[in-house]
């Protein structure tokens, strides 16, 4: 957390008093991005469907003062997103800032090669958790007449091997862009941040987790397949490394504050110049 307390230390309070919910909050960007708010004054919610990481990331909130909730929630279903909405409200009131970072393809493979069940799970995984939590937000930050709504998307949209996934993540650029226009009125702020390769180092659950008890096996000739997908992913970066978890969340933490007051409808692409 050296960097999150570094910008405390700085001053960073941009978001002193503000809610903020994190989805998929147990690991990866989710995580940092909790720190993040959290060291610049926000109250986090963690949501996530794994106990284990939400429960690691709130401790680590509580060690260092920050005001945390975990919500255990299931966002491929809308019920799942209105009862993190509803836990929200019940505990603080309204919601301040949503950032919808849950995601993350299962499969590594060439198109013809996917099933229908799978194709359906990709876009359970990271399409449908993003609408739901704004379908199940909106009403609030509209009574409020304020918001803003961070979207992670990704650089999917150009690359091998991950269509589902890189549909999924192309809706959201398209349903970032077009609730931007509908709840501008509202005072409502919508923006997304789209990460390139991104390296995580406390992953909780597999990528190939499904939901608990159910883990898919990766296919032999997938490694070969993702090998392939990581080498163009570096080959696009004008930095020539992958990022880390901390940088996106930076990108968010900006996007999510006063900072960014008159920003909405945009894209931060936080990808090292990949292309």
């Amino acid at each position: 957390m050296t960097a999150e307390l570094d910008a405390r230390a700085a001053g960073g309070r941009r978001l002193k008093g503000k809610v903020c919910i994190v989805t998929g909050a147990g690991q990866g960007i989710g995580r940092s991005t909790a720190r993040r708010l959290g060291a610049e004054g926000g109250i986090i919610v963690v949501a996530d469907r794994v106990d284990e990481g939400a429960t690691q990331t709130v401790a680590e909130l509580h060690e260092h003062g920050v005001e945390a909730l975990k919500a255990l929630v299931d966002l491929s279903t809308m019920a799942g997103a209105q009862d993190m909405i509803d836990k929200t409200v019940a505990a603080y009131g309204r919601v301040d800032v949503l950032v919808n970072n849950v995601g993350g393809t299962i499969f590594i493979k060439p198109y013809h090669l996917y099933t229908e069940d799978e194709v359906k799970l990709e876009l359970e995984r990271s399409l449908f958790p993003t609408m739901w939590c704004c379908l199940a937000a909106l009403p609030v930050m509209m009574k409020q007449q304020s918001g803003s709504i961070i979207n992670v998307g990704s650089q999917s949209t150009r690359g091998l091997y991950r269509l589902p996934y890189a549909t999924s993540k192309g809706g959201i650029l398209a349903l970032t862009k077009v609730l931007s226009l509908e709840y501008g009125r509202h005072g409502i702020r919508i923006n997304a941040m789209a990460p390139g390769g991104t390296d995580i180092s406390d992953r909780v659950v597999p990528r190939q987790f499904i939901k608990p008890g159910v883990t898919v096996d990766e296919p032999e000739d997938e490694a070969a397949y993702r090998r392939e997908m990581v080498e163009d992913i570096r080959n696009q970066q004008a930095l020539r490394r992958r990022g880390t978890p901390e940088e996106q969340a930076a990108a968010i933490a900006f996007l999510a504050s006063e900072d960014a007051s008159f920003i909405t409808g945009q894209v931060i692409n936080c990808s090292g110049g990949q292309s």
